[in-house]
């Protein structure tokens, strides 16, 4: 059973995402909510698999209802965000939002998208069979229990931003091109959508960099995407 939390404070929004599931995706348990509080209300009553979250209610906006969400939890997260409003979509993917969605939106972008952070939310790693952690540095992934640690602390990673780290240590030494990034981590829809890597990348160096202006292991390389250190050693 696939369960979805749905929160705007505009009925009609809430309506139409509602037509858009009955339509489409039948068989999925929608919850309502109409403030931040309310949504949080009810993700300490009932476990969900998705939050379908508008950016702007009263209260407690969809911006800290994400930030509080991911003190605690990794259930992915779609923004509604107003048309034209570029700083609120990357202001949600800096604070832990999976996906967004611009008003006015219509059945299929909203099914499709949903779909998408499904599947990825689900989607296994290859984790390649001849080694269990991967060390460079200070940095270690153990891929068997999807846990990276920097200079023995564990670093809390979203699903999203190990996803990434994952593909790059993996393919230490290789440039892997922005496009080969997007269509791994969110899929081939997501292909020109390069700012969600930005986004992310920044993410992850704010988490394992020294100096996160100064990077040692994820290398922007200008004009074609990034690289991980070759002198990874298993």
């Amino acid at each position: 059973m696939v369960r979805i939390l749905v929160t705007d404070d505009e009925p009609d929004v809430v309506g139409l995402i509602g037509l858009a599931f009955q339509f489409n995706r039948p068989d999925y348990v929608l919850t309502e909510a109409y403030n931040g509080k309310e949504a949080l209300q009810r993700l300490s009553e009932q476990t969900y698999n998705l939050i379908i979250l508008d950016v702007s209610m009263p209260e407690m906006d969809g911006f800290e209802v994400t930030r509080r969400l991911r003190e605690t939890s990794d259930v992915p997260v779609i923004l509604l965000t107003a048309k034209g409003m570029e700083q609120d979509k990357v202001r949600g993917l800096e604070l832990g939002a999976d996906d967004y969605i611009t008003k006015p939106f219509g059945h299929k972008e909203l099914i499709a998208r949903v779909d998408a952070v499904l599947r990825r939310a689900a989607r296994p790693l290859e984790t390649p069979t001849a080694v269990d952690i991967l060390r460079h540095k200070d940095i270690e992934v153990d891929l068997t229990q999807h846990q990276v640690t920097m200079r023995g602390e564990v670093v809390k990673l979203t699903p999203t931003e190990y996803r990434l780290l994952y593909h790059l240590i993996n393919n230490r030494g290789r440039i892997m091109p922005q496009e080969t990034l997007l269509v791994k981590v969110w899929g081939a829809d997501y292909r020109e959508e390069s700012h969600y890597l930005k986004v992310y990348v920044r993410r992850l160096r704010e988490k394992l960099e020294v100096d996160p202006a100064r990077p040692e292991y994820l290398i922007t390389v200008r004009g074609v995407g990034y690289t991980f250190p070759a002198d990874t050693a298993a």
